[in-house]
């Protein structure tokens, strides 16, 4: 069974949502047989890469609070990021458009690497304090997953998946995701934000319940015997 989430790399909520879902499935008897599938999605697509101002006072400017309300409102995800055992230095994120880490998740989705890059991404624009729009940042993230480097260099070098990206985006938009992180369960249920844990986990029920009535696996009874493989040996 498919889950879909949109998200973007520089959303604190698309962390803590990541983790909560993380936990949902630790406790799940099929987490084996769920697939999980990161879709592209820009809070601010026209933003400006500028490593010269922190998030919060790019928050306090863009939001039209005090250098204080920023602070506090930053310290109150912080402490909700802290109780998923994450760490958040909103002091030191670096403000980047996100349109090159999402490119890098789709080339390291082909590599089955997905889940890898989009974690290493969030760890450092939200622990790290790196600059995640920086081509040298990007090609030693890309590396640390495994990905090949010269993949990342003809990536950081051309436009390669922006339309992949461009098309995640506008699904979103088909199916009404007004904001993120967005869970889509087996495109029948849909968990908007970083809900209560218990949400994560009833949905994951629900929609495993219903997914293996569409899709009935054999069930094996009694212990392997002597047979014949496809082109094999008896």
């Amino acid at each position: 069974m498919k889950i879909e989430i949109w998200s973007d790399v520089v959303c604190p909520f698309c962390y803590i949502g990541k983790r909560k879902l993380e936990k949902a499935l630790a406790n799940f008897p099929q987490k084996e047989a769920i697939e999980i599938e990161w879709k592209s999605f820009q809070l601010n697509p026209d933003l400006k890469t500028n490593p010269n101002i922190s998030t919060l006072e790019y928050l306090a400017e863009s939001k039209g609070w005090s250098p204080e309300q920023a602070r506090e409102i930053s310290s109150q995800v912080a402490e909700m990021a802290e109780s998923e055992g994450l760490t958040f230095n909103f002091g030191n994120a670096v403000v980047a458009n996100t349109k090159n880490s999402h490119r890098l998740i789709h080339l390291a989705k082909e590599a089955g690497k997905g889940g890898e890059m989009k974690e290493r991404l969030l760890k450092a624009y939200f622990t790290e304090g790196l600059n995640i729009d920086d081509a040298s940042t990007l090609m030693t993230l890309g590396k640390e997953v495994g990905l090949n480097e010269e993949s990342i260099k003809k990536l950081l070098e051309s436009n390669q998946y922006e339309d992949a990206v461009d098309q995640d985006i506008y699904e979103s938009r088909l199916i009404g995701v007004k904001g993120v992180p967005f869970f889509v369960l087996d495109r029948k249920y849909g968990i908007s934000g970083a809900q209560p844990d218990e949400v994560f986990t009833q949905t994951l029920e629900k929609a495993w319940t219903e997914f293996a009535k569409e899709n009935p696996q054999l069930t094996l009874v009694g212990d392997s015997a002597d047979s014949c493989e496809i082109e094999g040996e008896c």
